[in-house]
């Protein structure tokens, strides 16, 4: 099976237990050659069959796939590589190996230092075995600080106990949900001191102080039924999230060896900073962005290590 063959299997939606239609088209009846529909125009009916990977999963492989790895003439890889990005421009740390280096000596550099010179973005030098032992290092660390903390992570995250979070959500639809008829109400007194000015009931006047107070309502209730939907919508969102995040770190209670499969699975991106010398020796910061909660600050894993957010 070659590689074109594997691409085209890893972005097919439809193992995700859909059905994809318009997904291809012809010119005309009388033309064989195939064109190709872009996603927008596809028609995609959901849940039709049993799915041989989850949604989280399936995203999770197009977001790395659209990471291009270079390859290597040594035909040596690292998993790092795609993943750890620079600090200061954002850009990718090109992976550097050789046949004659020894394991130690494999590094990433900033790829803007090195197309651009170091007056654009300074070098960005960090050894793949320290980059490794790092980032293992801080996921044990996470992994431990928030599986002994469940819920003071959840609040310290801002996603409250489920209970409390469903209580919130249960109100605020209710308050959508008031707002939804109101404003059918008043489309209906609109409409009916209409009738009621063009039938000579009431006066101009009249009609166009009710009116005026009618648009006036509405326009204030759709501005809060807005914020109301982007309310909920992240609240619901921030709150699976964090659930799904706290569902990742229990696969992972016992994790003594870094692997792609892990990363992939637990990190979106590693940015490395600039070395820093000022107290004699050489000092690197590195920053985890873990999937579905970014970075996490080293603050907020004390308090939990500490118990100091409950």
């Amino acid at each position: 099976m070659d590689n074109k063959t594997v691409a085209g299997i890893l972005e097919r939606p439809e193992y995700q237990g859909h059905t994809v239609n318009f997904k291809t088209y012809k010119q005309s009846y009388k033309s064989k050659k195939t064109c190709y529909n872009p996603e927008e125009k596809w028609l995609v009916f959901e849940n039709t069959h049993e799915a041989i990977i989850d949604t989280d999963t399936w995203a999770r492989v197009q977001e790395l796939r659209k990471n291009k790895r270079r390859p290597t003439r040594t035909g040596k890889t690292n998993m790092f590589s795609g993943i750890v990005r620079c600090a200061d421009c954002g850009e990718k740390l090109y992976y550097c190996t050789s046949k004659n280096f020894e394991a130690r000596q494999d590094h990433f550099v900033c790829s803007t230092s090195r197309l651009k010179g170091k007056e654009v973005c300074s070098t960005h030098f960090i050894r793949a075995v320290v980059l490794e032992q790092g980032v293992l290092a801080h996921m044990r660390w996470t992994i431990a600080c928030v599986a002994n903390h469940e819920e003071q992570f959840r609040k310290a995250m801002g996603a409250k106990q489920k209970a409390e979070v469903k209580k919130e959500l249960a109100t605020k639809r209710r308050q959508l949900t008031q707002g939804e008829r109101r404003i059918e109400e008043l489309d209906r007194l609109f409409k009916r001191i209409y009738e009621d000015n063009a039938n000579g009931k009431l006066s101009d006047s009249r009609f166009q102080m009710l009116s005026d107070d009618y648009e006036q309502e509405q326009e204030e209730l759709r501005e809060k039924l807005l914020r109301l939907n982007e309310e909920i919508t992240e609240q619901e969102e921030q709150s699976e999230n964090i659930d799904r995040f706290i569902s990742k770190v229990r696969k992972y209670l016992d994790l003594d060896e870094l692997t792609p499969a892990v990363l992939n699975d637990m990190v979106k991106a590693v940015y490395v900073h600039a070395p820093d010398k000022s107290k004699g020796y050489r000092e690197q910061q590195i920053d985890i962005s873990y999937d579905l909660v970014g970075i996490l600050p080293a603050s907020l894993l004390n308090d939990l290590q500490n118990g100091e957010t409950a």
